[in-house]
């Protein structure tokens, strides 16, 4: 018989700010942690293979994008349906898409390594590959691509783990690939002599046991008991998980197509500029992997929020709907504030953290951080604002508000920047969107806000 324990869930009860707090932590952590798979890589990798082993793993980043980006899909909008269908108090569907997340976390995960390994050299051409790092390129790519599905699996299903009120165990599900790979990359990249390939094997181990972890907890879902024909794929759930995760999952999306823009825009005009091609991608990839850090804490408080907003809205709870928004809100922007200040008062000492490079590689570093990354304390308005829209149902909008940054402002601003000012004109492009995404972002939002006001008199 099926178990269920959601009559007085705390989502709809509990303290806002302790829901936040006490949800937010462990993504952030997860999110921290996750991050340690890229930086951990990338710091041993300038350590031991150079500037050229950061460019590499740079141009073979968007494949990992690209995984995310589907994992997310189902599992944000899985998730995002069963906290829906929780608040609702409608279990069988909850059952459903918590079976059904798994499943095609599983299916699309196969279909992205065999999609991968088929295409691997023009993808990584695509991606922006000059000749010095196509190889080393091909050797990370090609090994960390049977980690993908184990990834997509891990990352994708914590969203329901933490949606079913198990924040601590969707962060303990990534901390332990997490600090297995920690632990190998240096045994591999100098302890065996393995360089790039080393980095690649120690990151695909730690991904395996992060799988693991994560389908354990199938077994043990405290709102819904999981049977056969919860995993049986159906169309129907599939399509409401990727409305719900499509906001999201073009986000992530988005990003990986921002990405290859970024990369080959570089590669042109770096090599018809002092720096050359390879010391852009190799500080793209350097600061990139910073500002994982920061996307990590306003994700992480996201996501913190979005079963609160999402239950209390199926609940038809709109005033604490609101009050979630809101504490998120300013707890995105004291976060983004404290990155802005960081980003433009270090941006020397955080380079040297990944490696030695030349002057023109610090030069370069230092106004990429200072210049791109002017932003970044309004930089939390948009991902919080996108995952209100999601967590209440309306995912075109949190589709659109995702949309923005970086297929609406930054890559036609990228573009028609750089072939008017050369690769300097790249750095002012970031600012210029970050300013334009907020903005039209808050105003959707406000739109929304004054709709629930009017619920809440009625």
């Amino acid at each position: 018989m099926t178990k269920y324990k959601n009559w007085d869930n705390p989502l709809g009860t509990k303290d806002i700010s302790k829901l936040i707090l006490e949800f937010s932590i462990p993504a952030i952590i997860s999110f921290l942690v996750g991050a340690l798979y890229n930086i951990v890589d990338q710091i041993f990798i300038g350590q031991g293979v150079g500037i050229l082993g950061n460019a590499a793993t740079n141009v073979a980043f968007p494949l990992v994008n690209l995984s995310i980006s589907i994992a997310l899909l189902i599992g944000a909008g899985g998730a995002a349906a069963y906290n829906l269908y929780l608040g609702a108090r409608d279990y069988k569907k909850a059952e459903k898409f918590a079976g059904n997340a798994a499943s095609y976390l599983i299916i699309f995960g196969i279909f992205v390594v065999l999609f991968t390994l088929a295409f691997l050299e023009p993808l990584l051409k695509i991606f922006g590959a000059t000749d010095n790092i196509l190889e080393l390129s091909k050797t990370y790519a090609g090994i960390t691509a049977f980690g993908l599905p184990f990834m997509m699996f891990s990352g994708g299903y914590s969203a329901l783990i933490r949606g079913d009120g198990s924040p601590k165990f969707s962060m303990m599900c990534t901390l332990v690939g997490a600090i297995v790979n920690t632990i190998l990359d240096p045994i591999f990249i100098f302890g065996l002599e393995l360089g790039i390939a080393g980095a690649a094997y120690a990151t695909v181990i730690g991904q395996f046991l992060s799988f693991v972890v994560t389908a354990y907890y199938l077994k043990k879902m405290r709102n819904v008991s999981l049977k056969k024909d919860s995993f049986i794929p159906s169309f129907f759930v599939l399509k409401e998980m990727a409305r719900l995760g499509m906001a999201p999952f073009i986000n992530q999306l988005a990003l990986m197509f921002f990405q290859i823009v970024l990369n080959n825009t570089l590669t042109y005009y770096g090599a018809r500029s002092d720096y050359g091609s390879d010391i852009p991608l190799a500080v793209v990839g350097v600061i990139s992997k910073v500002n994982i850090i920061y996307l990590a804490f306003t994700l992480g408080i996201c996501q913190g929020c979005q079963p609160v907003m999402g239950f209390n809205y199926g609940a038809k709870s709109y005033k604490r709907v609101k009050e979630t928004f809101f504490k998120g809100l300013r707890a995105v922007m004291i976060i983004s504030v404290i990155a802005f200040l960081i980003f433009q008062i270090f941006p020397l000492q955080l380079l040297k953290i990944f490696g030695k490079g030349s002057d023109l590689y610090y030069r370069f570093g230092i106004k990429y951080f200072r210049i791109f990354l002017a932003m970044t304390f309004i930089n939390g308005i948009q991902p919080i604002c996108s995952f209100f829209f999601t967590s209440i149902g309306k995912a075109k909008k949190g589709t659109f508000i995702s949309l923005t940054r970086q297929i609406v402002f930054l890559i036609p601003l990228i573009i028609i920047f750089s072939r008017l000012f050369g690769i300097e004109g790249v750095l002012f492009t970031g600012p210029i969107a970050d300013f334009a995404a907020a903005s039209l972002a808050v105003y959707l939002a406000s739109l929304e806000i004054k709709e629930l006001d009017a619920f809440m008199k009625n």
